[in-house]
């Protein structure tokens, strides 16, 4: 059974700390917790070195939720059409989402289906099959667990797989589980979408997960996205999902993710700052 959707507002964790030591943990979580959001989303590159304990510990110590993202990469890349890498993509998915399972979590999102990178080619028939059946196999492995896949639609950058929201609905489709949903993000929509509105009406109550985040990555509202199209859009589809505010500076940095999605600039030095002013930013719209 999919997980029930729910309004609540959370932060990337790359907003205050790029790892996840005991000292890293502990800010993050606080920060969140005293800056009014509601979760946390937990970027699980590497689950088998992940502090479960830990983390449960401090969320219920704040009353904080955690979710979880990640994106993939060539050696677990499940489009591949070597078998031992998708094989590879299997273990790694099936790890995150026991993690996940574990913190109390129900959205596992993100580029889940591919890697997160630019590839040298379009997509094969084939590598868009083996993507579908992962995130079938995906699906129906978190299903007992209460937990919903959400697949993050992201630039021609980032993924060759799928770009737009319409196309990502084609794909789910294709997977056609019920706990498997759309994950719009409005930096990428801001890349590639025909306007702000458009593929969230398309969506309905197929979408399952949002990342709010400038077309620059900095301050919210300091950037050139639509902000105003995109939460009338939410409201006209009743959106009932996680509303993740999601920004990158190389004042935080996570070697893992920073280089992968270009991490340069110093967009932003104050976590705590730029926290209160995107929830505030957030609410005042939705």
């Amino acid at each position: 059974m999919p997980a029930a959707k729910q309004i609540e507002f959370g932060g990337h964790a790359l907003v205050w700390v790029g790892d996840w030591s005991p000292a890293s943990a502990r800010a993050a979580i606080s920060s969140a917790a005293r800056n009014g959001y509601d979760y946390i989303e937990l970027a699980i590159f590497d689950p088998w070195n992940f502090d479960t304990k830990l983390t449960k510990d401090l969320l219920q110590e704040f009353g904080l939720r955690a979710h979880a993202s990640l994106g993939l990469s060539a050696h677990n890349d499940v489009t591949s059409t070597d078998p031992a890498i998708v094989a590879k993509g299997d273990e790694l998915l099936r790890k995150v989402a026991d993690v996940l399972h574990e913190l109390g979590g129900t959205e596992l999102c993100g580029v889940i289906y591919s890697a997160l990178a630019k590839y040298p080619s379009a997509a094969t028939k084939e590598n868009r099959t083996n993507s579908v059946r992962a995130m079938q196999r995906l699906a129906d492995y978190t299903a007992d667990k209460g937990i919903n896949i959400d697949l993050e639609i992201v630039n021609r950058y980032e993924s060759n797989i799928m770009n737009t929201g319409m196309e990502g609905l084609d794909f789910l489709d294709e997977v056609n589980r019920p706990n498997a949903f759309l994950h719009l993000d409005t930096y990428h929509m801001n890349i590639e979408e025909d306007g702000m509105q458009k593929s969230v009406i398309a969506a309905g109550d197929r979408l399952g997960y949002v990342h709010i985040g400038e077309s620059h990555r900095g301050y919210l509202g300091s950037g050139n996205v639509d902000f105003d199209s995109f939460f009338a859009a939410l409201k006209q589809i009743n959106y009932k999902g996680p509303i993740t505010f999601e920004s990158f500076s190389s004042a935080v940095v996570d070697p893992s993710l920073s280089n992968t999605l270009c991490v340069w600039r110093n967009l932003w030095s104050d976590s705590d700052d730029l926290a209160k002013k995107s929830l505030d930013f957030m609410k005042a719209r939705y």
